[in-house]
């Protein structure tokens, strides 16, 4: 089997910390600390994870809007990490985002012509009458009228700027697109409009996706594949139905009891962590996630856990290795195991389940 469309391998970007009147380098926050996962042509992989995590880092680094400080990224084969100059901009063709503020994402003072025609005239394609059949075009596959060329941002509502940000990532004909966050500003009933606009151009343009969001229902609506994401780093990974059906690692387990649902058989026990996220300028050793869990064993605190993988389902944990393990391999029954451990062992959770929280 080949390598997949997009491939990251081993990915980094750490911010330096400067001090000093000579701003010497004094440490690094590691906002992205070796994260290695691949994406097929057509898939959408979903990103979770909470504020801070590094969901965001991710993306960017991906497109080079920030500059990784390690790891291989490929697109289509091609380096994306080694390539610069003309070679850089033709690839950038290739790989487009949209950003989760459709307010500040578009410059108020150019038309929306201006904001669709800027990224067409810098890769130098088409004549002025090709451009504008582009624009009316990608607006056209957004569900926004051809006159909105002539108007401005401000003229708009929030779901319809949101449409013009995609539009402005569709006008160059991407096969790659990072989507950060692109609902979480908009109202319920307008997300659900941009989802699923987003998901018929992926079927109609054959179109492959990062699709990044806190929102946990969203992300198994609109993904194939889903990552969660802790301090830098993913714990776990697989298929939206097998993640969302059998969570293995315990801040999995704990993000999804917070999702509420009308299926009773859906129904998680509420899982309250304790404490904060540790800083990213000095994550903890071992499991980053030991802190907070009320798993943690000895070995957690030093050893960093080695990925474990059942049939595509993959985690970093030492106790869902152990319960995989005594399971025989059944994801569902060591999920369900894990989960009778987390409400035991936390006190929150235990509190919450009595109503006093």
């Amino acid at each position: 089997m080949g390598d997949p469309f997009f491939s990251v391998d081993r990915l980094q970007t750490h911010f330096p910390i400067r001090r000093g009147v000579l701003r010497r380098v004094v440490g690094a926050v590691q906002a992205v600390d070796g994260v290695s996962f691949g994406i097929e042509r057509g898939e959408t992989l979903g990103l979770v994870g909470e504020s801070g995590c590094g969901k965001t880092t991710v993306g960017r680094s991906l497109l080079r809007l920030v500059e990784p400080t390690g790891g291989r990224v490929t697109l289509g084969g091609v380096d994306v990490r080694q390539v610069s100059g003309r070679q850089l901009r033709t690839l950038r063709r290739r790989m487009q985002v949209v950003f989760q503020d459709p307010y500040g994402s578009l410059n108020p003072r150019m038309t929306v012509r201006g904001i669709l025609e800027e990224g067409l005239i810098v890769h130098r394609m088409g004549t002025a009458a090709e451009r504008i059949e582009r624009m009316q075009r990608a607006l056209e596959r957004t569900g926004m009228p051809a006159d909105a060329l002539r108007r401005y941002p401000h003229e708009f509502s929030g779901g319809q700027r949101q449409r013009i940000a995609i539009a402005r990532a569709l006008v160059l004909e991407p096969e790659f697109l990072v989507l950060d966050e692109p609902v979480s500003a908009l109202d319920v009933s307008i997300q659900a409009q941009v989802v699923n606009l987003l998901v018929d151009l992926r079927k109609d343009l054959g179109l492959t996706y990062l699709f990044i969001s806190h929102d946990l229902s969203v992300v198994e609506y609109l993904s194939d594949r889903v990552a969660v994401m802790y301090l830098g780093r993913f714990v776990e990974t697989a298929t939206a139905a097998k993640l969302y059906a059998a969570p293995l690692h315990p801040y999995t387990q704990a993000l999804f009891s917070a999702v509420p649902s009308v299926d009773p058989e859906r129904r998680r026990s509420r899982i309250i962590l304790p404490g904060d996220v540790p800083s990213p300028s000095r994550p903890p050793s071992g499991c980053r996630f030991h802190p907070r869990c009320p798993l943690a064993e000895t070995v957690c605190r030093e050893v960093d856990p080695p990925e474990v993988a059942v049939e595509g389902h993959r985690v970093h944990c030492h106790v869902a290795a152990r319960e995989l393990d005594q399971a025989g391999g059944d994801t569902a029954v060591a999920s369900q195991r894990i989960a009778e451990l987390m409400t035991s062992a936390n006190p929150f959770s235990r509190a919450a389940a009595a109503g006093s929280v």
